[in-house]
This record gives structure tokens, C-alpha cells and sequence, in this order.
């Protein structure tokens, strides 16, 4: 059985025992987190579709870590300008592992 859930702005598609990294959320490791914004849920020929959400879906997970992602450098270069610009990015992430799927 596998579902797709959005949180944080993005979709995922989920199965049980899967270890996702998602947008950071607020909440301790080793909590359990529900996830209500589900898009679909399917077990191989049987597919239910939501408009937008899947009525009675709901899909549980553990909260395993959080962290920092890799530093991403940006540059911004104008030629023959004597103009340059250098930044970087860390973003904040939260590991999961799903437990369960309801739907």
C-alpha cells in the first residue's frame, strides 16, 4: 500500500517503512506525527483518488532526526561590470519514517 501526502509545500509518494526527508517540522525526535493531506492511496489495482484530499486518509510517522542539507553556493556574476555576489544556503530538514497508512 503506498499514499501520496503533501506537507511542506511538496508531494511525496509514501509506502510503510520508508524514510523520507522532509521540510523541518516542529516537533521533538522520537515523536509521532500524523500527516492529513492525503492526495491518494493505492494497493495495486485498487486507487482511490481525493478531490482535493482522500476522505478518512491519514498516514503516521516517526520522527527520527533533524538536520542541515548540504551548503548550496549561489553566484551572481555580471561581466565587464566589476560586480560579483556570493551566498550560500543550509536548509533545514526533517527525517522521517512512516509507520502507518490509514485511508
Amino acid at each position: 500500500m503506498y499514499a501520496i501526502i503533501a506537507t511542506g509545500g511538496k508531494q511525496y509518494r509514501v509506502a510503510e517503512g520508508d524514510v523520507i526527508r522532509i521540510e523541518k517540522l516542529e516537533a521533538e525526535a522520537g515523536s509521532e506525527v500524523e500527516f492529513d493531506q492525503v492526495l491518494m492511496v493505492g494497493a495495486g489495482d485498487d486507487v482511490r483518488v481525493g478531490a482535493p484530499l482522500v476522505d478518512g486518509g491519514k498516514v503516521t510517522a516517526k520522527v527520527e532526526d533533524h538536520g542541515r542539507a548540504k551548503k548550496i553556493h549561489i553566484m551572481k556574476f555580471r561581466r565587464r561590470k566589476h560586480s560579483q555576489k556570493q551566498m550560500g544556503h543550509r536548509q533545514h530538514y526533517t527525517t522521517v519514517r512512516i509507520t502507518g497508512i490509514a485511508g
